[in-house]
């Protein structure tokens, strides 16, 4: 799945000319909802349950190998699928609204998916549960991302897109928990996660004043203008292609410590495997609260002094210090010490890096297909790095201090990629 920086979408020609009114805390707070119950979707499986139910069917030996096939296929299926159903909610104009529909269908394809997940016999069965979640869920994150640029003015957008910055985090903390809880069978550590994140979305679909369009106004469609949405020219571009290859190298070792944790803990610090949802909860808990922390005081200080390649550039190099933490650790202290370093890294990094991001986005009036470009360097990770991860552990001999070292160099490179760019101070 898409890791937890997706950024909505640039406002288009239409919706500018719609002038959306002021909302008030009440939307604010019903959409911020639905936002975080549609992340712990994925986030609770991601985290710690879809680790777990590989290693309970193939074991602790095999289950890195199964693991990088289930969610690579799911991720890089989630690539494509987050701009398809993006351009399919653009155009629909049912009765019922632009995004409702595919919230709708998302939600019920996406549960489908992890009910499969939940109740599968054997790894093929995984596969096709979690590539079906992948691919609706997604539908239903391109349409609650959609909302902010519909129904939210330009003046509003700042408060609410910070708003809906903190609910990945505490929707990881609350994803967390309750697997932990309802631990008892797969089926439940799967359900209870799918059963509160649906209803927040639910009571939100409910009350969303959905925006329409009238068939007439329908944007046009191509195979051409599809294929343009993965792409901007790098020659022509060179400060987003630099802003890119960053994103992508810090979500990298990202995706390196969350796909891998769970084994991580077995393996390395000897956590008994019924312990381990308890342990990731924890570190999954330090780590949001020193990025809640950390994201709104760098993002002030950033626009207080002008500047935004120093943050990025330390939160790098924090970042790497965290896994370097997390790679010697001897315990589960060394552990929550580094995931605590780590939040404070990433929250850095959330909070200054779309700043800078659309300071060097093409002057070509395309700003939403180009942080829709963006975003395939935000999803590409968890598609490649549980691909090269097993490589990693075969040739180190399954060594999980190998592997979080290339994350923290990963982090080290993303942080020095920034560093070239020229329209950003």
């Amino acid at each position: 799945m898409r890791p937890p920086v997706e950024q909505p979408p640039a406002p288009d020609a239409t919706t500018r000319a719609r002038r959306p009114a002021r909302v008030g805390w009440t939307f604010i707070s019903l959409y911020a909802l639905s936002y975080a119950g549609g992340a712990l979707l994925f986030l609770a499986p991601l985290l710690v349950s879809l680790a777990l139910k590989v290693n309970h069917l193939v074991g602790l030996q095999d289950a890195p190998r199964n693991l990088a096939l289930v969610t690579g296929v799911g991720s890089l299926l989630s690539i494509v699928s987050n701009p398809f159903f993006g351009r399919m909610s653009d155009r629909t104009t049912s009765r019922w609204g632009m995004r409702r529909p595919w919230m709708v269908i998302g939600l019920v394809g996406g549960t489908t998916g992890i009910l499969i997940v939940a109740l599968a016999p054997n790894i093929a069965a995984v596969l096709v549960g979690w590539c079906l979640a992948q691919v609706f869920l997604n539908a239903l994150l391109a349409a609650q991302v959609a909302v902010l640029p519909d129904q939210v003015p330009v003046a509003q957008r700042g408060l609410v897109s910070g708003v809906l910055g903190i609910c990945l985090p505490a929707a990881s903390v609350v994803g967390t928990f309750l697997v932990q809880t309802f631990d008892a069978s797969d089926l439940t550590m799967f359900l209870a996660p799918c059963l509160v994140g649906a209803t927040a979305v639910v009571v939100f679909v409910t009350r969303l004043d959905d925006r329409r369009i009238d068939p007439a106004d329908r944007p046009p469609w191509s195979l051409r203008e599809l294929l343009g949405s993965f792409y901007v020219n790098p020659r022509a571009n060179p400060d987003f292609a630099w802003a890119f290859l960053s994103r992508f190298l810090l979500l990298m070792a990202y995706a390196f410590l969350v796909t891998y944790q769970a084994y991580y803990l077995i393996d390395q610090l000897g956590t008994a495997a019924d312990a381990v949802p308890h342990q990731i909860f924890l570190g999954t808990l330090v780590q949001s609260v020193a990025l809640v922390i950390a994201a709104p005081v760098t993002g002030r200080l950033s626009d207080r002094v002008g500047r935004r390649k120093v943050f990025v550039v330390v939160a790098g190099v924090v970042y790497a210090v965290a896994m370097l933490v997390i790679a010697t650790a001897k315990g589960p202290g060394g552990y929550l010490a580094g995931m605590a370093i780590g939040g404070l890294g990433f929250g850095m990094y959330m909070a200054v890096d779309l700043a800078l991001v659309v300071d060097v986005l093409p002057e070509n009036g395309s700003a939403a297909k180009d942080l829709g470009v963006l975003n395939i360097a935000g999803a590409l990770p968890f598609a490649l790095a549980p691909a090269l991860a097993p490589a990693v552990l075969a040739v180190s001999g399954t060594s999980y201090q190998v592997l979080y070292l290339v994350a923290g160099a990963c982090a080290l490179v993303g942080a020095a990629a920034i560093i070239p760019i020229r329209r950003v101070r």
